[in-house]
């Protein structure tokens, strides 16, 4: 299980030094190696990075897709079976940040990215402030969808989300896009690449150099409030 955090923990600063975003090659890899230190991804996110392993190698990669992935929060498409859905689960914040990270890592799909080491390190940001998850609840109490990602200032770098019964990541992201709207401020949700489900539920593509602009602006923006 997770735990309540509140003001995040600054940790040590990384000791690598990544390329510029505008660097990467045509599949968006930036540079590889480095390591999974909280002070190294905090850095990473903030520069527009993100790391995923490299294919089926263990090599670790550092990744600015271009396109990139985004929902902008006054575009979420809710259809009507999605807002019955709504009411079908509790939500949370942070109560299984680890349960949450475990489910999506069960999930078979193709590439799969998230390794032991990867979880790991997730778990220590959140432990340090700066990683969330949002969880839906069945009315028996058994953990069905969620999803987790990375807040920094107004950023929140969605990283992944599970489903095991119907709708419940759509409806815990819902309810993220609620909490990073509120406040009226320029906050940014990140998805990296955008699928055709997520398509389906408002995500866009942008230039690469649209995505760094809006970071930019994000980061200066107050975080949305987590449990504390």
């Amino acid at each position: 299980m997770g735990q309540n955090v509140g003001v995040p923990f600054s940790p040590e600063p990384s000791r690598w030094e990544f390329p510029p975003a505008s660097l990467a090659d045509e599949h968006g890899v930036v540079a590889i190696g480095a390591d999974l230190e909280p002070g190294t991804l905090l850095a990473a996110y903030q520069a527009g990075l993100f790391p995923m392993p490299l294919g089926r190698t263990d090599k670790l990669a550092w990744w600015s897709p271009n396109p990139r992935g985004i929902i902008p929060l006054d575009s979420l498409r809710v259809t009507r079976s999605l807002r019955r859905s709504l009411r079908r689960y509790r939500i949370t914040t942070d109560v299984a940040f680890g349960d949450v990270v475990e489910a999506c890592r069960r999930i078979k799909r193709p590439h799969g990215w998230i390794s032991p080491q990867i979880s790991a390190a997730y778990l220590r940001l959140h432990k340090l402030g700066w990683a969330h998850s949002v969880e839906a609840w069945s009315e028996n109490g058994e953990l069905v969808g969620g999803l987790y990602g990375v807040s920094i200032g107004g950023l929140f770098a969605g990283e992944s989300m599970f489903h095991l019964d119907r709708d419940a990541s759509k409806v815990a992201l819902v309810s993220l896009v609620g909490r990073l709207a509120h406040g009226g401020v320029q906050r940014l949700l990140d998805v990296q690449w955008a699928t055709e489900n997520l398509q389906s539920l408002g995500a866009i593509e942008i230039d690469r150099s649209q995505y760094l602009a809006r970071l930019k602006v994000a980061l200066r923006q107050p975080p949305a409030v987590w449990p504390s």
